[in-house]
């Protein structure tokens, strides 16, 4: 061994010095990685032994820290939550959860109350509460976060139904604003969401003209109901009272349900703010060709008569029918594509071209409430673009709706008897959009020179 050494020492020595430095650097670099190796042999070593007693003997400290109590586990947490999505099925939801039709079958045979389960609609939800052996113990069909449907499996296998229907919080809102562009800009600015803004247009749609009408400077006020559960906001009621200031004129509009539980909005004299007819059948679009007897038509490119008014909005815009009647055409008819007419009191007779579709339940003898959506606009049969061609016929004899709309009777008002309780019952909304109540005055704190901001009334 030596003599080994002592040789390969002299064979060192006869290395020229730029070799045995090299060599002894490449010697030193081959240590450094065997010191390193064992190091990381080590620590694995000692952390594997750790975590065979932390799993098998957890610390004293740690035990005594943890409560003792008693969990009630949500499907949610012990199972699987399924979100119902366009295409989905009965089947095809449970067979993303591991079950098969039998399972269905079982649920189903539950009685008339699974019937729910026929009735799925994109963003409905499934909970499947499901055990360790991998059966279903529940499911449970949540609607919304205020309804649900529950499925439970019972000792003898079959399910048993509970219908929850939860009560939210209402707590009404104040929220105003001033336009500086359009009435949907200055709402979003004003904290007033757009469902809100569509109510608000509907409600004074009889005496305000949206789409005309509107100017800078205009400024309105809402007060509608927020939803809450378990202190979450989760939706919007009604609103309850409203104003508008349209070019200087005040418009008040306050509900009321009468004692037969009919709800209707009324000014604060109790005159009804439904007019006959609405001025328009689509909300927030432009006028794109209005009632003439000598415009040129688009698509012939000669001077023909324009009996009607033309809305140009995009595709799928809803369109509302714009007072109370009976549908007596729903379908396609030349070149007015797919088409409605409604027959309101007898004497006049409204009509809605070039619709892209129908809405539900719409059809031929089917009564339409003012406001009720009966269609989309598109640009079925002689259209160039979407929009829609609104007619307005009297004696069958088509007229300027917006010439002749002021001459059109009001809807009717309250009584006087009907009157005092009206008065009682809406004293305290118009006192708040007024700006005071019973404790006082309500100070709303201004988010903007432009745009107020909101103030819950508890």
């Amino acid at each position: 061994m030596q003599e080994h050494n002592k040789s390969l020492t002299s064979l060192f020595n006869h290395l020229p010095v730029n070799h045995q430095k090299l060599l002894g650097v490449l010697l030193a670099i081959l240590m450094l990685l065997f010191a390193y190796s064992g190091f990381l042999a080590f620590n694995r070593l000692k952390g594997f032994q750790s975590a065979q007693v932390s799993a098998t003997q957890p610390e004293a400290s740690n035990i005594a820290a943890a409560p003792i109590e008693t969990v009630v586990a949500h499907p949610a947490d012990s199972g699987l939550m399924l979100e119902v999505k366009n295409g989905d099925t009965l089947s095809s939801l449970f067979k993303q959860a591991g079950f098969g039709p039998e399972v269905v079958d079982d649920i189903m045979k539950s009685g008339q109350d699974a019937k729910v389960l026929r009735n799925l609609f994109p963003g409905n939800r499934l909970a499947f509460e499901i055990s360790p052996e991998d059966t279903l113990i529940s499911l449970e069909v949540i609607k919304s976060p205020l309804e649900s449907f529950r499925f439970s499996r019972q000792a003898d296998g079959n399910f048993d139904y509970q219908h929850q229907v939860l009560q939210p919080e209402i707590k009404p809102v104040l929220r105003e604003a001033v336009i500086t562009e359009s009435l949907f800009l200055a709402a979003q600015k004003g904290g007033i969401p757009d469902a809100m803004t569509m109510q608000l247009a509907s409600i004074f749609g009889g005496v305000i003209d949206f789409i005309m009408d509107t100017r800078e400077g205009d400024t309105f006020k809402v007060l509608f109901e927020e939803k809450y559960l378990d202190g979450k906001q989760i939706g919007f009621g009604k609103i309850l009272a409203a104003e508008f200031v349209n070019q200087g004129k005040h418009f008040i509009a306050v509900r009321y349900e009468d004692q037969l539980g009919i709800a209707n909005y009324f000014n604060p004299r109790g005159e009804s703010m439904r007019k006959a007819f609405l001025l328009n059948p689509v909300d927030f679009t432009r006028i794109s060709s209005g009632f003439s007897l000598s415009r040129r038509h688009p698509i012939l490119n000669t001077i023909r008569a324009h009996k009607g008014t033309d809305y140009a909005a995009p595709r799928g815009t809803p369109v509302v029918a714009t007072a109370d009647g009976r549908i007596t055409y729903a379908g396609v008819n030349g070149s007015f594509g797919k088409l409605v007419a409604i027959q309101h009191n007898g004497q006049v007779v409204t009509k809605y071209a070039h619709l892209n579709g129908f809405a539900k339940g719409v059809k031929q003898g089917a009564r339409i409430r003012q406001g009720e959506t009966i269609g989309f606009v598109g640009a079925t049969g002689a259209a160039t673009g979407p929009h829609l061609h609104y007619e307005f016929l009297m004696d069958g004899i088509q007229r300027d709706s917006r010439k002749i709309y002021d001459k059109l009777p009001q809807a009717d008002s309250l009584g006087k008897k009907e009157f005092s309780y009206f008065q009682q019952q809406t004293s305290q909304y118009l006192a708040i959009l007024k700006g005071e109540n019973e404790k006082g005055t309500i100070a709303a704190s201004t988010a903007s020179t432009k745009t107020r901001g909101a103030v819950l009334l508890q």
